[in-house]
């Protein structure tokens, strides 16, 4: 199953770095006793050529010697890598590379300290090795501290430094890369510039925004600051605190309480610890430990040791997180140590050496997780799975510099400067060739000692926990590499993840909880940028992503949700033939111009009757085509409005009301006439010519010039109104000229005022058929209707106005309906004795 998982991550990862993928897993064991002073000592080694082969026992005194455990890792890995260069039959063939190793091999720093008195007074003093005449160049691996290093480097006068070649291992510092001061010190460690870049992008993938950071206060520390906060800053990850160690132990002493409170007092889950371990960093990384403070720390790979000092209760929450050098895995160590004392070099033995490799995959069948790896029946099955000794970034460090100086040499033979004496030669020449070496290793990897093209590091990320009982678990769980796209430079085992930790997530590290969809952050002056407030977008604004520093205004045919975390297209609103009321209008329009059509038919039918004859029947068939097509014209109303319904509108309201309107005045002169002029003259041929019906033409003339004005100068247009209603888009005809829209409304009051004036003074004249109360009352109706539009239609918007617009053409267009026909037509048809001039003849004669 874990081979499916694994295979199935493979498939799923880029190109370039499925090639380079596979788990990796280690173990180890505590040490006995823990030592109270420096935490790790400095081993000094001096390669020295032999004219002979020799075998592998040529190494086998290196584990009687009595020195402490954790410091016979370098030596064997020394050993181990000579033997290799000394059965290479293309390096130095029938010469060997050897070293001697005694107890005073490995010191601590202070130790070193004490010792260079002696150095000052004796030039010709080294440990570990035997000076002679002879010796005309001496090659020296230091290391793994770099104060090791440049105590060494330093304590030498000018000319004795020509015949020493110093080859560094553990980290890269950059004091040691200064040629002026150190000419012939080389490093093999490759440089930590891309280690900043490597953790931020691990703070990224685990949502991580609240740092702690404790360093040493030097030069390193500061370096390493600088970088740091370079790229923290540019992804807006933030110091909870920052905690710089001084390097003196009186100073550190009097402030020790200090950085405790500081990072107990802390928010923050995740710390990063960079530093020397031999430092007071380590006495207070110790002292933090032995408190209990439970953060998940992430820290280099000289620390990994540091951690397995003090028995943890099983939390797999927490752990460290470890940035290592990437290299390939060297083969053969575990048996190679073996092969040197195999009754003393168990697995257990060598566990206690350094990490021992056992299988993934077989571990992850065995142990659903990582906390069932723990027990003791666990550990026994444990050691039979491992299959090699793992090398530390130092002991890789000490590989390459011992194939580096068998190239070196081996490129020094070729060109015939050996002095034949089974020394190096000369030293300027060795350094020379030294710094111009570039090989591929056994492994596979590139070495190359040019310091102007020295490759950044690569990293592999390891998880590392302390269990009970002194065991100690180290999990590979991803790699690092700058020289992938940014987006493919990180990459992290999931799978191996969850079942290391039983969950693929990490404890949460953040100032302030992530601002949800539909919120921004509110950054407060002089608080950090990952601490913030939360708050709503603004209205009509979204925002659908966390943490987001502006939300996002919508379009304006959009709107913001409820939960104002996207954008919904607005409604399309408009007075429709769908909804009930633009159906009620339609249905209205249309039986009322029905209606008016059936009265129309019935005075065709009847338009011999004094009723119909007497009220001039030809005005009458005008009015009742005018109102017809009034009740059609809020059809034009209803429906999505487009520029030539909106022209239409207004257009044909103006001018079939106008031609409705002045027939009724047409018709209200020809009743004052009919009476007023009863001798003959040119009044009385002006009545009998039909010259009121120019009227109903000058009228209409009149409004049609008044439009064709209004179309000209700012004709009506579509209008979209976005604002009025929310999450709607009103669509409606703009009047376009305002006062053009209330000159065809003033020009209809004038002459509906001017009919009713003459209705009202004619009301009273004597005649059967007089319909000048009628028209009058239906004036009266028509005027307080458009009154009563001017108020009510200007305090609505959008779809209402069109709804107060259709309605006072209706009721107006009924009303005259109603009130002039309605009664004629119930006399033409209910009382048809009251129609007929015969009747009336014989009631008045009665």
């Amino acid at each position: 199953m874990f081979t499916l998982i694994f295979l199935f991550l493979l498939l799923n990862i880029p190109i370039p770095v499925s090639s380079i993928i596979h788990p990796r897993c280690f173990w180890r064991m505590k040490q006995n006793k823990d030592k109270d002073g420096d935490l790790l000592t400095c081993c000094i080694f001096f390669l020295i050529r032999l004219q002979w082969p020799v075998e592998k026992d040529y190494f086998n005194h290196i584990l009687n010697i009595q020195t402490p455990t954790e410091n016979k890792h370098f030596p064997l890995a020394l050993a181990f890598s000579l033997d290799e260069v000394n059965r290479n039959p293309d390096l130095l063939p029938n010469m060997s590379l050897v070293f001697e190793f005694s107890e005073g091999a490995c010191k601590t720093v202070s130790e070193l300290y004490s010792l260079m008195p002696l150095f000052g007074k004796n030039q010709d003093f080294y440990l570990n090795y035997n000076c002679n005449e002879g010796t005309t160049c001496i090659v020296m691996l230091t290391g793994p501290i770099w104060e090791t290093s440049a105590m060494v480097g330093t304590c030498l006068d000018p000319y004795r430094s020509q015949q020493v070649l110093q080859l560094t291992y553990g980290p890269f510092h950059t004091i040691l890369s200064d040629d002026e001061k150190f000419p012939y010190l080389h490093q093999m460690a490759p440089k930590d510039t891309a280690l900043p870049l490597a953790m931020v992008s691990l703070m990224l993938h685990f949502n991580w925004n609240w740092i702690g950071l404790a360093i040493s206060d030097n030069d390193q520390g500061s370096q390493f600051l600088s970088n740091l906060r370079r790229e923290m800053g540019k992804n807006t990850v933030c110091f909870a605190f920052v905690s710089l160690i001084p390097v003196k132990m009186d100073l550190y002493v009097s402030r020790a309480e200090v950085y405790y409170h500081q990072i107990i007092t802390s928010s923050t889950n995740v710390v990063i610890i960079y530093g020397d371990t031999d430092s007071t960093l380590a006495v207070s990384f110790r002292m933090w430990e032995s408190l209990g403070i439970q953060r998940i720390l992430v820290t280099t790979s000289q620390w990994d040791v540091t951690t397995s000092k003090r028995d943890l209760t099983i939390d797999t929450s927490h752990g460290t997180l470890v940035f290592a050098q990437h290299h390939s895995e060297i083969s053969g160590f575990k048996t190679f140590v073996q092969t040197l004392n195999p009754l003393k070099c168990s697995d257990e033995y060598l566990a206690r050496l350094g990490w021992m490799s056992f299988n993934c995959e077989v571990s992850a069948s065995k142990c659903e997780t990582l906390k069932n790896c723990s027990s003791n029946a666990s550990l026994e099955w444990l050691m039979r799975q491992t299959f090699d000794m793992a090398f530390s970034d130092a002991s890789y460090d000490i590989y390459n510099a011992v194939y580096t100086v068998a190239h070196a040499l081996h490129e020094m033979l070729l060109q015939q400067v050996d002095d034949g004496k089974g020394h190096y030669g000369n030293c300027l020449k060795l350094h020379s060739i030294l710094r111009k070496t570039h090989f591929t290793n056994p492994v596979g990897e590139k070495v190359n000692m040019n310091q102007r093209v020295n490759q950044q590091a690569e990293y592999d990320i390891f998880q590392v926990w302390n269990f009970p009982n002194g065991f100690g678990l180290k999990v590979k769980i991803g790699e690092f590499s700058p020289y992938f796209l940014h987006y493919q430079q990180l990459h992290l085992y999931e799978d191996v993840i969850e079942w290391s930790t039983g969950n693929r997530q990490m404890l949460p590290s953040v100032c302030t909880a992530d601002c949800g969809p539909g919120f921004r952050k509110f950054l407060q002056e002089g608080i950090a940028a990952c601490c913030f407030d939360c708050i709503p977008c603004p209205e009509n604004e979204v925002s659908n992503e966390t943490n987001v520093d502006k939300c996002v205004r919508c379009p304006e045919d959009q709107y913001a949700n409820r939960e104002q975390d996207q954008c919904i297209h607005k409604a399309v609103i408009f007075l429709n033939y769908e909804e009930p009321l633009g159906m009620a209008f339609a249905l209205m329009a249309l039986c009322f111009s029905a209606f008016t059509i059936l009265i129309f038919g019935i005075f065709v039918k009847h338009h011999d009757t004094p009723i119909v004859r007497a009220n001039n029947r030809n005005l009458s068939y005008i009015l009742l085509i005018s109102l017809m097509f009034c009740f059609l014209c809020p059809l034009l109303f209803i429906g999505q409005p487009n520029s030539a319904t909106c022209v239409l509108q207004q257009i044909t309201f103006g001018v079939v009301f106008t031609a409705a309107v002045s027939t009724v005045l047409a018709k209200t002169v020809t009743v004052l006439l009919a009476f007023i002029v009863t001798a003959p003259g040119r009044m009385r041929y002006f009545l009998l010519s039909g010259a009121p019906n120019y009227i109903i033409s000058i009228c209409t003339l009149i409004q049609i010039i008044v439009c064709a004005i209004w179309l000209q100068i700012s004709p009506p247009s579509i209008d979209t109104d976005t604002h009025s209603e929310h999450g709607q888009i009103i669509i409606v005809c703009n009047k376009g000229s305002v006062t053009a829209f209330y000159c065809v409304l003033g020009y209809h009051g004038s002459l509906a005022l001017g009919s009713f004036i003459l209705a009202f003074l004619a009301r009273n004249l004597p005649d059967k058929f007089n319909e000048s109360k009628l028209l009058t009352f239906s004036m009266l109706l028509f005027c307080s209707v458009w009154v009563t539009f001017l108020p009510v239609y200007h305090s609505t918007k959008g779809k209402a106005m069109v709804v107060v617009e259709v309605f006072s053409i209706l009721v107006s267009s009924a009303g005259l309906l109603g009130c002039i026909f309605i009664p004629k037509c119930y006399m033409i048809l209910f009382k048809p004795e009251r129609n007929s001039l015969e009747k009336i003849r014989e009631k008045t004669s009665s």
